[in-house]
């Protein structure tokens, strides 16, 4: 049996995380991160997490990391919308916190293992998508250091979401866990991601709305407002036809629209890679976001970038996204999109 500690948020997953790892008799303790500023939250999850040590008989911790997480997620968050780039804190976090200042943890107490409820697998030193793919958490950790996938497990990478809730809800201490809400993707984001950056930009300032040839054609309300694809929220004069946010200009506060297949890219450019293995000049497929299906495409690797080269086109390529490489369900890398 090994020594493991469970990254627990307070919610269902990473609960029935610690309940089965508990249950196959290993050694496991609890830690909760702090990794914002809201109080009420972390006092709500605390309590939980609390619960839940106290029936399985463990040991929890707290571990505050508001300050690491500023410094690696949420201003970073801040300033690539500054540039007009459409952030990934999720990944960030992935690589810089949960498995990078948790992993450090993990060592510091002495355990052989960390242990969260991502619905992800790992085989033979790669990430794995999970048997339930409505879930599947692949994309968000392609990011993580290889050399940190030998010390995770993912003890719900093989069940599905339903199996999870269905479980929890006959255990009693655990009921309250399957039927609450599920957390927003974006964990310092309640709302809307404008309502984080007004708060240190100031995003209503109006511009213009360039067509794909450069000349003026309708106002918008702030560049910040806008990601590529997005079709509200801004003019365009005698417009019969739905218009896509192309590009921004931050420099210029500009954003450029254009029709649906203005949107199409057969290729594109990635930049700090991080390789499960050498994928230059490989045919593969990849994601340009968390829900988009796999495009076919070829990879030249250049350095610390890369060529990627689409079989197909695919629509709302946004810079500062990650393109996530795999073969079959198998991660092969990512970098992110220039």
């Amino acid at each position: 049996m090994s020594k493991i500690l469970v990254a627990m948020s307070g919610g269902v997953d990473s609960t029935v995380t610690a309940y089965k790892l508990k249950e196959l008799g290993h050694e496991i303790e609890g830690v909760y991160m702090r990794l914002h500023n809201d109080v009420k939250s972390h006092e709500e999850n605390i309590r939980k997490v609390k619960k839940v040590a106290e029936y399985l008989d463990i040991k929890y911790h707290v571990l505050d990391i508001k300050d690491r997480f500023e410094e690696f997620v949420y201003m970073p968050f801040i300033e690539q919308y500054k540039l007009g780039l459409t952030p990934n804190p999720c990944a960030l976090c992935n690589r810089n916190i949960k498995f990078g200042a948790l992993i450090e943890f993990t060592k510091e107490l002495g355990m052989d293992k960390l242990a969260t409820g991502h619905y992800v697998q790992v085989d033979e030193g790669f990430i794995k998508e999970a048997v339930d793919k409505s879930k599947d958490q692949s994309y968000f950790l392609a990011n993580v250091k290889k050399e940190n996938l030998s010390l995770v497990i993912f003890p719900l990478g093989k069940m599905y979401k339903k199996d999870v809730k269905e479980f929890a809800s006959k255990i009693e201490v655990l009921k309250e866990f399957a039927t609450q809400k599920e957390s927003s993707e974006i964990c310092f984001v309640d709302t809307t991601y404008i309502d984080v950056l007004k708060d240190y930009i100031d995003i209503d300032k109006p511009g213009n709305v360039l067509n794909t040839k450069g000349e003026v054609v309708g106002a918008h309300k702030g560049y910040m407002h806008y990601t590529v694809g997005k079709r509200k929220g801004f003019s365009v004069k005698g417009a019969h036809t739905p218009h896509y946010v192309t590009s921004t200009n931050p420099q210029t506060n500009e954003i450029t629209v254009g029709d649906k297949e203005d949107l199409k890219v057969g290729e594109f450019f990635v930049k700090d890679l991080n390789m499960f293995e050498n994928l230059d000049g490989v045919n593969c497929v990849v994601k340009i976001r968390y829900r988009s299906p796999k495009s076919k495409c070829n990879i030249s690797i250049k350095g610390d970038e890369a060529k990627i080269t689409l079989e197909d086109t695919v629509e709302g390529l946004a810079s500062g996204q990650m393109a996530v490489f795999y073969r079959d369900d198998v991660v092969l890398g990512c970098g992110w999109i220039m």
